[in-house]
């Protein structure tokens, strides 16, 4: 690999809180250690049409703490073609870009290794996702962000449930992992947490819930990752309650896309900018097909194929931490 002399950004993907944190980073260690560094709009579908923009030091000032990205993003389907690929990196080289950084989650990350194997283009991965299940870091941007969110309204919603002595399903982003689920569930008291991890079952659920109404609870929070499968949906457990168990009133709160908004915290903005310099740097270092991540409180490299590949782990303490709370 060459020198690098000129480095795209982009994201792609769902969006999350840290990802202009994240671009900002970039920018200013590519300033840093004066190599050019060019932004790219939406994605890898912006990476097709040559929809890039100079940026510098002061392009991406006053944007750390704005959720979303400026630099947008998109899925594109041409983008999964050998030939929308091919017009991705003449649009690259016609642009002298040397190397990119794409900061996603898993599905970004299959496109940059394909790029690479095809191409022998060097790029980095940052992962950028709310659900927390890329291999390899602990902590995915925005994920704190998000729990800070989500434990925020759910407080808010067992006002209303305790003022009026009801039971709320509340659903959550995960449709394959329950990180975001469990440690709300933990961080905000919920009596219940349906993960896909773990299958509870209707029985036990109703179980669980007959014994908070015995032990004197007035009200109750469950909280449902929108991949478990206890039932075919949450409006499902909904019907199901209100069945067997007529003494609870049941109300139901999809959460949805809030989720991925708002200012990023604190810890977000530090480890997106904690990435984006190694990012760089392993790109300068001549490293490549690398995601930049978190373990045990050091930024650390895995290969992209192992970040696809593997599967983050639920923290099986919590899972006994929650039992012993819901008493």
């Amino acid at each position: 690999m060459g020198k690098i002399k000129k480095i795209g950004v982009m994201t792609s993907g769902g969006d999350s809180p840290g990802m202009n944190a994240a671009i900002r980073s970039v920018v200013r260690t590519c300033a840093f250690y004066k190599i050019e560094c060019a932004g790219i709009y939406r994605g890898y579908q912006g990476m097709i049409e040559g929809d890039f923009i100079e940026l510098n030091a002061r392009s991406v000032k006053g944007i750390i703490n704005k959720g979303g990205t400026f630099l947008k993003s998109a899925r594109s389907k041409e983008f999964m073609t050998k030939e929308g690929r091919q017009k991705a990196y003449d649009q690259l080289k016609k642009a002298n870009i040397d190397a990119f950084v794409v900061i996603g989650g898993d599905g970004s990350f299959t496109g940059a290794l394909i790029f690479n194997q095809e191409f022998g283009f060097p790029v980095m991965g940052i992962p950028g996702t709310i659900d927390n299940d890329i291999e390899g870091t602990s902590h995915t941007l925005g994920y704190d962000t998000t729990l800070n969110t989500v434990v925020d309204v759910i407080d808010k919603i067992r006002d209303t449930a305790s003022s009026h002595n009801r039971l709320f399903f509340v659903e959550v982003m995960g449709r394959d992992v329950g990180h975001i689920a469990l440690n709300v569930g933990v961080g905000a008291g919920a009596e219940e947490i349906l993960i896909p991890e773990e299958d509870l079952g209707l029985e036990r659920l109703l179980e669980s819930l007959r014994r908070s109404k015995q032990s004197g609870k007035s009200s109750s929070i469950v909280i449902v990752a929108e991949g478990d499968k206890t039932g075919k949906n949450v409006f499902e457990l909904k019907d199901y309650v209100n069945e067997h168990l007529p003494e609870y009133e049941v109300r139901v709160s999809v959460l949805g896309h809030m989720q991925r908004g708002g200012s990023p915290s604190c810890f977000d903005r530090v480890l997106a900018s904690r990435m984006g310099v190694s990012a760089v740097e392993s790109l300068i270092d001549g490293k490549s097909n690398l995601m930049v991540g978190l373990i045990s409180d050091k930024i650390a490299v895995t290969p992209l194929e192992k970040a696809i590949k593997g599967q983050s782990k639920i923290n099986k303490e919590l899972i006994r931490v929650s039992d012993i709370m819901s008493v």
